[in-house]
Parts: C-alpha cells; structure tokens; sequence
C-alpha cells in the first residue's frame, strides 16, 4: 500500500472492483491515523479486509538503531528486506524540524567528499522504502520522551543517493508528501537535492512543483569534474541551463546551490570571486557547508576564518549567502556522512559499525 500515491491507489482499487473513493480511505488510514493494521481500517468492508490482508502488504523498512545527538538530532538506522540498511536524520531547530531522507542504497556518483559515495551503489529504494522513513520517523519521534513534542514540518531529499537517479520512486513519493490526504506539506518545505542530473531536473520541473537545491561546489569545471564527476557529463553550463529553466516565469522561485567548504582546495578569494561570476544574475542563494571529516577522506575542514572572509566576499559581489550550522556530527549524521550499510555491485557486503558518540535510545 505505501508504494502507491492516491492515483496508483485509486488505480488498484478499481482493478479489484472497488469504489475510487477507497483510495482517499486508504491514505487517510496510512498517513493521518498511523493505522498500519487492515483489521483495524473500520470504514472498509469485511470482505475488502480479508481480500486486502491476503493479497497486499504494508511493510516498511524495521529500525536497527536509533541515535540520538548532543544537539537534539536524530539518526535512525532502517534494515530493508534484502539486508541493506540506509540512514535517516531529524534535525529539530526553534521554528521547524527536518527530515532528511535517502533515495537510494549507497550512491553511484561518487562525489569524492561524501561518505555515501566512498560506500558504492547497490539499488534504489522503493516508494513504500522512501515514504516509510518519513512514517517511521513521524511515529518515532512521537514515542519517545525526549522528542514526543518534535514535529516534521519539512523534508529533504538529501541523504544517501542521487534522488534524480531514482525518478520514477521519488516523483510518487513526493507526491505523497505534498497530498492533504496524506502529510500535505508545502512544496516550498520539500526539497530535492541533485547533483546535477540535467534531463531529470527539467523533468521535475515539469512533473512536480518542489524546492530544488544542487550541490555545487566549484565554481569551475576543472574543479569541479574531480570534487563532482557528473560533472563531466554535465559541465556547469548545461547545469547553470537547467537551473534558469527551473525558475523561469516564477519571480518567487530560487535554486539553493549547496557549497561544501573544503580547506585549500574550494575555499580561496578566487574561488569566491568565480563564483560571484558565476551567480551574480541568478535568482539563488548560495549554502555554505562545513566538510564534516570522515575516515580517510583526505579533506580538512575550512577553517572559520576562511569561511567568515568566504562569506563576505560572496554577500559583497551581491550573492544571498547562508552558513550551514553543523549537526548531529557527534552521531555521524551531519551532511556528507550518512554510509549506511549496503551491498556494493560486487554484492560486498559492508559492515555498519557502532557510533562512537551519542547516545542510543533507550
């Protein structure tokens, strides 16, 4: 049932010679009372009850571990049916709490900053696998003590995987997260994070109306071919297309470019002044990331220096600039370390090993 939006819902019941209305049922079921249960869905018929409990599902992904940081952020670690395991992250703030969600198991893209990437690539997720995070994490949240007041107020596609690599499950789920028979979240508070899939961004723009950030980077494309290799596929040009694209005809849409500040390597005055270059007419904004370590990655962090002078010069050359505040870096769950445990192509498996800090809920 959870792979289903409420036309593929609607769908599947009339194909079992029920009303279309059953699927408005079923969504409110699933999402609005957390009723997992076909027993316990009392405004369906016996009949239907029976037929659904022997012939579909609502099985979604069991909790291996839960975490909890020093900062209030939360990490749980989901086991799939076929053994691999993806991370899901909560990060509560004043006024929102944020979910971040993974789309695939590992990632094929290889960015040479992430975690995810250094894991490989095994599959992409279902949408029962996608959606069931943001279940899961909604009832988590609920259950325990010291998060039962937390709300998910957005989502962002930005954990393990490329969501535009996995378009045909992401689009479904997204719609889920947007429907009002469902979780009905506004499409400025959902976003979806790309490294710079070209096709598929011009796809989502017309399929679906979401808040799109790319993960940028470099200012160049010798730079940025080693920190983002897609990029070689598509250079920043076609990218910087695709992203006029997204926001014409809209004065209120924007394009957050997400830029992981690296020590030595993205971080000088000109690469600060490329980028102005590069942005100075576009309607965006830029994020500037603090590398989060992770073993053998070979970078160091910007120093806050570095990032202070970085910033300025980006906000003097007339870009809308904003510094990402670390989280949950004490549980491995900041920006850029989510690893899981996957199975790469080689079908290797990977071990996920025990966090060294933070706590585990009790």
């Amino acid at each position: 049932m959870f792979d289903f939006d409420h036309d593929g819902l609607r769908d599947y019941f009339v194909a079992l010679g029920e009303k279309p209305y059953r699927a408005k049922q079923m969504m409110q079921w699933l999402y609005q009372h957390n009723v997992r249960n076909f027993d316990d869905m009392l405004n369906m018929s016996k009949p239907l009850r029976e037929r659904l409990k022997n012939e579909a599902c609502t099985t979604l992904p069991v909790v291996d571990q839960e975490m909890l940081s020093s900062d209030g952020t939360c990490k749980w670690l989901f086991e799939l049916h076929d053994g691999n395991r993806i991370e899901t992250v909560y990060i509560p703030e004043t006024n929102r709490g944020t979910l971040c969600i993974s789309s695939q198991v590992g990632c094929a893209l290889d960015c040479s900053f992430c975690a995810t990437g250094r894991q490989g690539f095994n599959r992409n997720l279902s949408v029962s696998e996608i959606i069931g995070q943001l279940w899961l994490a909604t009832n988590l949240l609920k259950a325990n003590p010291e998060t039962a007041g937390q709300r998910i107020t957005n989502i962002v596609m930005m954990g393990m995987g490329e969501p535009l690599l996995n378009y045909s499950k992401l689009v479904p789920s997204l719609a889920l997260m947007l429907d009002d028979r469902a979780y009905g979240l506004s499409k400025r508070r959902v976003t979806v994070s790309t490294s710079g899939v070209v096709p598929a961004m011009d796809r989502l723009t017309a399929d679906i109306d979401v808040s799109l950030a790319v993960s940028l980077h470099a200012p160049t494309d010798e730079l940025r071919n080693e920190l983002v290799p897609i990029n070689k596929k598509y250079p920043i040009e076609e990218l910087m297309g695709a992203c006029w694209r997204y926001v014409q005809g809209e004065r209120r849409k924007r394009v957050l470019f997400e830029y992981v500040m690296l020590a030595g390597v993205n971080d000088k005055p000109e690469h600060a002044a490329q980028l102005v270059s590069l942005l100075r007419d576009f309607p965006g904004k830029v994020n500037l990331i603090p590398f989060n370590p992770f073993e053998q990655s070979g970078y160091r962090r910007s120093s806050n220096a570095s990032v202070t002078r970085f910033t300025k010069l980006l906000t003097d050359g007339g870009i809308l600039t904003l510094t990402r505040t670390t989280r949950g870096d004490d549980i491995d769950a900041a920006c850029g370390q989510l690893a899981g445990d996957i199975t790469d192509r080689s079908k290797r498996y990977i071990r996920f090993t025990e966090p060294r800090f933070g706590e585990q809920f009790q």
